[in-house]
């Protein structure tokens, strides 16, 4: 990833109440997906692994449709004339964008709304979020409409014990994978333009350690969800041998 700035000298917002209260609210939905854990399994059969696994997908269910379904909103609903955000705004709309002109969408033009702001402390790093990127936008409508409800489904199936969620959880890690890479490989064939890499937050906060989760945590699921699915072609080959011998 290429810098946007060379400066030396840290944004005098980069730890700004916005900024606490936007990170804040990352570890409140993940104490709310460790809590819905531990009212929907039980505790003595369900394995750590799986655990974990309910825990990451009823955190990416939470993420999609409360935070990301939030950017979609701003980016179809919050709108302001471009002069008046020309001085803050950080991402022009696109060409014939819902039709309109002489506007700018998204979060920059989301005022003093919450997510509006929490999405602009992002832009900071990427500023395809502070507006409208029709690749982003087109991803995060599959996302919130698709990715979200399919977590559900996989913490269901975990709760309920059935082999379902591994062929899920395959499918929706793929997706994840899939999303991440076309998020991001935009930027990288053309320069990183829009990403600020210039100081430790944005760099390994923001821009690694919060879009690499949905890289090796992914990966792990299609890993463990691919030896289940092993395990039982080995106990179905198992038996039918027996069967044969018989």
């Amino acid at each position: 990833m290429a810098s946007t700035t060379t400066t030396a000298t840290l944004p005098p917002d980069l730890f700004d109440q916005t900024t606490l209260i936007s990170l804040a609210a990352t570890v409140v939905i993940l104490l709310a997906a460790f809590g819905l854990s531990r009212a929907a399994l039980d505790g003595k059969t369900t394995s750590p692994s799986l655990r974990f696994l309910f825990i990451w997908h009823a955190f990416d269910a939470l993420i999609h449709f409360f935070l990301e379904g939030s950017f979609l909103y701003h980016c179809f609903f919050s709108s302001a004339p471009a002069q008046d955000a020309a001085a803050g705004a950080f991402f022009p709309d696109p060409h014939n964008y819902l039709g309109s002109a002489g506007l700018v969408h998204g979060a920059q033009a989301g005022g003093e709304n919450p997510f509006a702001q929490l999405w602009m402390v992002y832009a900071r790093a990427d500023r395809r979020w502070a507006g409208v990127d029709l690749g982003v936008v087109s991803l995060e409508l599959l996302t919130v409409f698709v990715v979200g409800p399919m977590a559900c489904w996989v913490c269901y199936d975990i709760a309920k014990k059935n082999p379902r969620a591994n062929i899920t959880m395959i499918m929706l890690a793929t997706a994840e994978l899939y999303g991440g890479f076309m998020t991001f490989c935009p930027e990288w064939l053309t320069g990183s333009v829009n990403l600020d890499t210039s100081n430790f937050m944005y760099m390994w906060v923001y821009l690694v350690f919060f879009n690499t989760l949905w890289v090796w945590i992914p990966i792990y699921a299609i890993y463990k969800s691919a030896a289940d699915i092993f395990d039982a072609f080995r106990v179905r080959s198992a038996v039918l041998g027996s069967k044969k011998a018989n």
